[in-house]
């Protein structure tokens, strides 16, 4: 390891043992990174060092748009807020709870330049599911957008180490945090971070609903952009960036932070970008390059002639397996084929993608530069073309969870073992097939049955449960609820309601179970285990 700027070492002390690592390739030239690396230096600074600060970098609501060395500046001055009146140390790990914004992108670029370990969080977490987090990461600072500041409130009340909170606002409507950044000048001397120091970790749902913190270096933000992108995506400087997915996911930081940074090109950052407000925002924006789900992509499908996306040339899936009738129809709508892709939280982006002229429909794709991928067995041996099995990947990233024993699940003999079923067909690509865990993958977001089921026994009625995904010709699928219920209480569709919105208040509101079947029983084994595979198979 190389020279850690890092004064808390908490991140450096949770990786997990080298020999649970994953085997890591850097084979190639651009991934030959020196041994200090902060990525905020790289991705930021460097454009305005090079006399183009005046590019234009982030454009949000109302008009806001902000060059390159107007970003550099914000983000400098959040830093110095950070450092000297937050009192942050390098390796302090610090929450971002804010829909995306350029405010919200400035906040993550000055925790980075300061040193500090960014864990993004989405708006929509209630504090039941942010305690968790802050807990297993030891959160001391927060970064909050005002309007979500009631689920830090309570988050903050049970988490002692959870001391330092600040507030921002919308841009017309400024918060504590922009008062201080006002009085601070507007230049900052980056922490000098060790090129695998720690700088973010990215909570995933695991299959029994206890998150895991993905722990990403310096190098693995810069791999990330080196890899995908110039060989797939093929972004430029001119290149307007758009999309839905949060910042606080992976392929959203990704997809609309870091990517357009890399090539200095710019980004629109969308508080709400549903379906319905991103077609009408890429024809205002002129946008060229679109990120969003396939569930997205079919509900825009239907409107798009209605819009002017004459500037579109990149549309980007990604979040969950792209249907070939979904690729179609977008192609009939727009006239583009989509580039998809797969990714994960623990691999940081996607490794397995094709471009347009080499996409199939059905298809993901093949390894992108960088990676290697194939297809094991139960027994860890690979499996010859046209067999199911496991999907395993290889790379410059790789899965490292913050103090798990699942680990040991998730990398094997060197390879990350994402989790998914696949097959390569005979042309070399690799054709997805099914989660091969209790993952419910609904309309891009990824939900843990588990979970569900645990906030519907919080409620009085509710007896037992067993939660699983169903197919939907919309979403993918939707997550469906069995219940037993208690003596006393009727089922039907007034207590289906009625337990819905009870799981809305009680975690993320997109995790609620769209379908509620009333049951007397659920089938268990001998040992009270409940038996999911007999839910999804109709016993």
């Amino acid at each position: 390891m190389t020279r850690s700027a890092h004064v808390d070492t908490f991140a450096r002390d949770h990786l997990p043992p080298r020999d649970q690592w994953p085997e890591f390739v850097f084979d190639r030239p651009e991934l030959q990174f020196p041994p200090q690396l902060n990525c905020a230096t790289e991705l930021l600074d460097r454009w305005v060092q090079r006399g183009e600060g005046a590019r234009t970098a982030i454009l949000g609501a109302g008009g806001l748009r902000w060059t390159y060395a107007e970003l550099l500046a914000q983000a400098n001055r959040v830093a110095r807020v950070l450092v000297e009146d937050m009192k942050l140390v390098p390796g302090n790990r610090v929450l971002l709870r804010g829909a995306n914004s350029p405010m919200l992108a400035a906040c993550w670029l000055g925790v980075v330049k300061a040193g500090g370990i960014a864990v993004g969080t989405m708006p929509l977490l209630r504090a039941r599911e942010l305690t968790t987090i802050v807990d297993k990461a030891q959160v001391s600072h927060a970064l909050c957008d005002r309007r979500l500041a009631d689920e830090l409130a309570a988050t903050q009340a049970q988490c002692p180490t959870l001391k330092h909170v600040l507030h921002y606002g919308p841009h017309d409507a400024p918060d504590e945090l922009e008062a201080r950044m006002a009085g601070k000048p507007p230049t900052f001397a980056d922490v000098p971070t060790a090129a695998d120091d720690t700088v973010l970790i990215a909570f995933t749902s695991g299959t029994t609903g206890v998150p895991k913190g993905t722990m990403h270096f310096h190098r693995d933000v810069m791999a990330a952009c080196a890899c995908w992108p110039p060989h797939v995506l093929r972004p430029r400087a001119d290149d307007v960036f758009i999309g839905s997915p949060p910042l606080a996911f992976t392929f959203g930081l990704g997809g609309l932070l870091l990517f357009p940074l890399a090539v200095g090109a710019s980004t629109v950052l969308l508080e709400k970008a549903t379906p319905e407000a991103l077609l009408p925002a890429i024809a205002q924006y002129r946008a060229s390059i679109v990120f969003t789900s396939p569930t997205a992509y079919r509900a825009m499908a239907a409107h798009a002639k209605e819009h002017d996306l004459s500037s579109l040339r990149k549309c980007v899936s990604a979040g969950e397996a792209l249907p070939a009738a979904t690729r179609q129809l977008w192609k009939e709508a727009t006239g583009i084929e989509m580039i998809d892709g797969i990714g994960s939280t623990e691999m940081l982006h996607i490794f397995i993608s094709a471009d347009e002229a080499h996409a199939k429909p059905g298809a993901t794709g093949v390894p992108v530069p960088g990676y290697q991928a194939c297809v094991l067995d139960d027994e860890g041996r690979p499996l010859p073309k046209g067999q199911v099995g496991r999907l395993a990947v290889k790379g410059p990233t790789g899965c490292r969870y913050l103090a798990d024993e699942r680990q040991k699940v998730y990398v094997q003999h060197g390879w990350n073992v994402t989790g998914d079923a696949y097959l390569i067909d005979d042309d070399g690509q690799f054709v997805y097939q099914a989660r091969t865990d209790d993952m419910i993958i609904s309309g891009g977001y990824n939900i843990a049955g588990p979970e569900v089921e645990g906030a519907l026994l919080l409620h009085p009625a509710v007896a037992e449960c067993g939660v699983i995904g169903v197919p939907d010709a919309e979403r993918g699928q939707i997550v469906k609820a069995f219940v037993v219920l208690k003596p006393g209480h009727e089922p039907g569709p007034a207590m289906a309601a009625e337990l819905q919105d009870f799981v809305k208040r009680t975690i993320a509101p997109y995790k609620y179970p769209r379908a509620v079947e009333f049951r007397a029983s659920l089938p268990r084994t001998e040992t009270g285990k409940l038996q999911r595979f007999k839910l999804r198979d109709g016993g």
